[in-house]
């Protein structure tokens, strides 16, 4: 059984069709790439999948589990991870309190050890911490644990809300544009960065992404969505050869 299964998935905002019979299979440990232009329904397909909307039609399947209609923190909860293309982050924390702040759901220690202090309060806390900082020592940011994330650059908030999101132990990660922002340098760090992650916890990744390198690279299977709509699905050499592809989409990209 696949780790995520969407099928036949549409969705109109009033009398727009934003996705239209979107289908997907993402199976455990693999690397999934959607690319295409601006405005074609990515990140929509995106909030879809974690219940950011719920589908008008369609099935989405997770861990075995319908999740259509869940909210947000409980597909979180089942282990699904994400990263937004506009940052969620909050300006004056620090780093590593956003990183134990998302940890927050799978303690039990109540009202009484958060008032009290109680031993296992300490215990819990102790290890948060411990996990937070592993999690950015994991994605080369430890150093900056007190920082507030408002005075870093771009790319190292990327790595933060990345940080984030892999707290909650997910099964699968999606990375809405990870690379946004970030100046070539950056782009090779971060594409290290995931197969890191990847290779650590054998999670499955679905990722967003405008870069080519960064997708080719990455990723075991590819879909190019335009209108809401894929035009085709394979692995990067398929993609890249498509002649379908190259008039939507790669024919206009010249980045590398």
């Amino acid at each position: 059984m696949p780790l995520l299964q969407v099928e036949h998935m549409t969705h109109f905002f009033g009398g727009l069709r934003a996705v239209h019979d979107y289908n997907l299979s993402i199976e455990q440990g693999q690397i999934r790439g959607l690319i295409g232009p601006n405005g074609a329904g990515k990140s929509t397909i995106f909030n879809l999948i974690t219940g950011v909307y719920r589908p008008s039609e369609g099935k989405v399947t997770f861990r075995g589990e319908s999740i259509v209609g869940l909210p947000s923190h409980e597909i979180a909860a089942l282990g699904m991870g994400r990263t937004f293309q506009n940052l969620r982050l909050w300006r004056h924390m620090s780093v590593l309190d956003h990183v134990k702040m998302s940890q927050y759901s799978q303690i039990d220690y109540g009202l009484i050890g958060a008032f009290f202090g109680t031993k296992r309060r300490n215990q819990q806390e102790k290890e948060n911490t411990e996990k937070a900082l592993q999690l950015l020592d994991l994605v080369g940011i430890r150093h900056l644990a007190d920082s507030m994330v408002t005075n870093l650059p771009y790319g190292v908030q990327r790595r933060v809300e990345m940080a984030r999101a892999l707290a909650i132990n997910p099964k699968l990660l999606l990375l809405d544009e990870p690379t946004a922002g970030m100046n070539p340098d950056e782009l090779m760090d971060l594409m290290q960065v995931i197969r890191q992650v990847h290779n650590t916890f054998g999670l499955s990744i679905f990722l967003i992404e405008h870069r080519m390198k960064f997708v080719m690279e990455l990723c075991e299977r590819i879909q190019t969505l335009v209108f809401g709509e894929v035009i085709a699905e394979g692995t990067p050499k398929e993609i890249q050869n498509n002649p379908k592809v190259i008039e939507a989409y790669l024919g206009k990209e010249v980045e590398t």
